[in-house]
């Protein structure tokens, strides 16, 4: 029985991993590994540029900054398929994502290496807390995507790789 919730939770999990890895967006500062099952000489890890595009063997430059990982996978796929491979196994996944950033009034601001599932509560953990004036009402979330000001950010909101986070001083 306790095997039988172990692998279904585990299974869970894995689902959520590649839920949460399929839906982000890839963008400049993201270091990505290509790999093809049993073709090593088409592995690349790179870091990705402001230009977007990566030199991938047989293709030269592809443009990868926009698109998830699962399209990358089937951007390589079709690529491959029929001239170079049968059936190409392409697997991309994320070493490392871009940072995001946070300052203001916490103890130790700075970029901080994002991770899926962040909330502000969460960054300002990873920036040392709050200092005593830090205003938990005046919170600014400036996001990556669209280049938004998020006003009176909550601590629950969610955080993505490359958002900036501004904490400002409480009024005494």
């Amino acid at each position: 029985m306790i095997k039988k919730i172990t692998i279904g939770i585990l299974l869970v999990f894995m689902n959520f991993t590649v839920l949460a890895n399929s839906s982000y967006i890839l963008g400049p500062g993201d270091k990505v590994e290509i790999k093809v099952f049993g073709q090593e000489d088409l592995t690349v890890e790179t870091l990705l540029s402001n230009s977007g595009q990566i030199n991938y063997p047989f293709f030269g430059e592809i443009k990868v900054i926009g698109l998830t990982v699962k399209q990358v996978e089937k951007l390589i796929y079709k690529g491959l398929k029929g001239n170079y491979l049968v059936n190409p196994n392409v697997y991309v996944h994320v070493v490392e994502y871009r940072p995001f950033y946070i300052h203001g009034e916490v103890n130790r601001p700075g970029g901080y290496p994002y991770q899926p599932g962040l909330t502000v509560n969460q960054a300002i953990a990873l920036a040392g807390g709050l200092t005593e004036r830090a205003s938990k009402d005046k919170i600014y979330l400036f996001k990556e995507k669209n280049k938004k000001t998020q006003t009176n950010a909550s601590l629950t909101y969610k955080v993505n790789a490359g958002d900036t986070i501004l904490i400002k001083q409480r009024f005494f």
